[in-house]
């Protein structure tokens, strides 16, 4: 059956198991869109249907997946005229088929920033925003996995997309069969069809009242979709639709027109100086009264002899109030320019905030049958000189504190890699990851999949990782259940894109969710291990999140030290 995408007002529903179109029924798709504007009391303009592929039976292959591209052009306004007319063709000769997805998509012979794009369509909702990471300057592992008849995809380095060809939604934790409902979407023929999204930290917790729109994942394969590449661009638009869910291909295209509609073509590049913001005040959960009892509790039980656990990470959620709304894509713009060695990414469904994060981990890359994550784990702050940050880095490197955490994080993956691949890769052992604000201890891990289906294995595996939970995973996290009195949501999560010939995950830290006339809730924690100080790990809450609130306020951009 056909779902609202913006069925999420109806809080505390169970997003498979009911048709809240029924509750709209003799609503057109145009007078919906007005209708979500006035029930949200907010000045997004929500996109109208789309299904829930979750309700879909996964096993029915879809009749077709393709991707059509269209000659080049030379601005966004000519991919969109172009775009409509291939639109209108699709529905003139529409594919034979009961069940299907088709991407049409148009090169620009011109390089656009994929946020800048996102900025200019008006707050549409719902959006998502991806950007990869720079890995310039470290080995590529997976290429040393490579066959030599594994082709080599184009990439975007950012994409950007509003509205939803189909998303993929559950109250109830993200399973192997909502894995295949995403995969059987997607094809490596058509390797720019990806479902972008994430996963809640702890799928059995509780659900606090501003993560309800997520679910307990949240996946979308984006209707109008913007892609940046090193020296030009390409927008694309995609239709899906299953006559199985009375979502036919009709449905499907107008409601797309109607998406396309919205569509700006006029791109303006974001200023990043400042977003002239001001925060007007700080509250802390918890308070660093109840922080540091917190930490001391954790100690004594990592002491205890009869105790398996060795690490356990506590987290920090700090609301913040400003003089003004926060942007949030101007907010991510700003982290970007500081941010070339970290992931970049939004999540915003119908009628939620929007989860924007700068994060430095990967929680994994699958290319073909290689994969590989990585290690992460310790911070220092960078120096204000070059022979200052260099001290710093090797007190980081000889702290026996540090190489304590951040060996338990190196080991735990190398064994959870070991048992879905063949041969496992760890290289370097250890070395300094700096960033513009902090440096970690690093290390690279890859292995070969035997086979590509184990992808649900590699998320089930990772995730959560010993960086943002502790070890063991299992008695960390009930014990950080017993002690955090917030809900993390998606923070911590996976935060990434499912596709046919690869997939990529980063791990959702350094990062905030974003609310009109609410500020923002900005997440942070530390790994707590045996000869953790709770006055040193406060620090390194506040040298976290301060990424984050220095570039809201006036600071200029940093640039890091080289």
């Amino acid at each position: 059956m056909a779902s609202l995408q913006c069925s999420s007002y109806f809080l505390g529903t169970n997003f498979k198991k009911h048709n809240s179109s029924s509750i709209f029924r003799g609503y057109s798709p145009a007078s919906f869109t007005k209708l979500s504007s006035l029930v949200s009391g907010q000045r997004f303009l929500l996109c109208s249907l789309s299904m829930n592929g979750c309700e879909a039976d996964h096993k029915v292959p879809l009749g077709t997946v393709e991707t059509r591209t269209l000659t080049t052009v030379t601005s966004p306004e000519d991919a969109t005229e172009r775009l409509m007319t291939a639109v209108s063709d699709l529905k003139s000769q529409p594919p034979p088929f009961s069940s299907g997805i088709v991407r049409l998509q148009v090169p620009i012979d011109q390089h656009i920033g994929a946020i800048d794009w996102l900025h200019a369509q008006n707050e549409i909702l719902p959006r998502s925003f991806f950007s990869r990471r720079s890995d310039t300057g470290r080995p590529d592992l997976l290429q040393d996995l490579a066959s030599q008849n594994e082709s080599s995809d184009r990439n975007p380095v950012s994409v950007a997309g509003i509205g939803s060809a189909v998303f993929f939604r559950d109250l109830d934790p993200f399973s192997h069969d909502d894995w295949r409902s995403i995969r059987r979407f997607l094809s490596s023929k058509s390797p720019l069809i990806r479902a972008y999204g994430g996963l809640r930290f702890d799928p059995n917790g509780k659900i606090a009242v501003e993560w309800e729109h997520f679910g307990s994942f949240y996946f979308s394969v984006p209707q109008v979709e913007f892609d940046e590449f090193g020296g030009n661009s390409m927008l694309a638009a995609t239709v899906a639709w299953d006559d199985g869910l009375s979502w036919t291909l009709e449905n499907a295209i107008e409601a797309l027109q109607e998406t396309m509609l919205q569509v700006s073509s006029v791109i303006k590049r974001l200023r990043i100086e400042s977003l002239g913001v001001s925060v007007v005040s700080k509250n802390h959960v918890p308070s660093k009264g109840a922080y540091y009892p917190a930490v001391k509790s954790a100690l004594e039980i990592i002491k205890d002899k009869n105790s398996p656990l060795s690490k356990v990470v506590l987290a920090r959620s700090s609301r913040i109030i400003t003089d003004t709304d926060i942007d949030p894509i101007a907010w991510l713009a700003r982290l970007q320019c500081e941010g070339q060695d970290a992931y970049q990414f939004c999540l915003q469904p119908p009628g939620a905030p929007a989860f924007i994060g700068n994060t430095p981990e990967r929680l994994f890359h699958r290319k073909h049958l290689g994969v590989c994550s990585e290690a992460l784990a310790a911070t220092r702050p960078r120096g204000y000189s070059e022979v200052s940050d260099m001290e710093i880095e090797r007190d980081l490197l000889t702290s026996p504190k540090d190489y304590l955490e951040f060996s338990i994080v190196r080991e735990n993956i190398r064994e959870k890699l070991k048992a879905i691949c063949d041969r496992v890769i760890v290289k370097p052992q250890k070395t300094v990851r700096k960033l513009a604000r902090v440096q970690h201890l690093y290390s690279q891990l890859a292995g070969k999949l035997r086979r590509e289906d184990d992808e649900f294995d590699i998320l089930t595996a990772l995730h959560p990782t010993p960086a943002v939970c502790g070890c063991p995973v299992e008695e960390a996290r009930l014990l950080i259940k017993q002690i955090e009195s917030f809900d993390r949501g998606m923070y911590a999560g996976p935060v990434g894109f499912f596709g046919g010939g690869e997939s990529e995950f980063s791990v959702g830290i350094r990062s905030a969710l974003v609310e009109k006339g609410l500020g923002a809730l900005i997440y942070a924690g530390t790994g707590i291990v045996s000869g953790s100080d709770p006055s040193s790990e406060w620090n390194e809450l506040e040298l976290k999140i301060s990424q984050f609130t220095k570039s809201l306020e006036h600071e200029q951009v940093l640039q890091p030290i080289k």
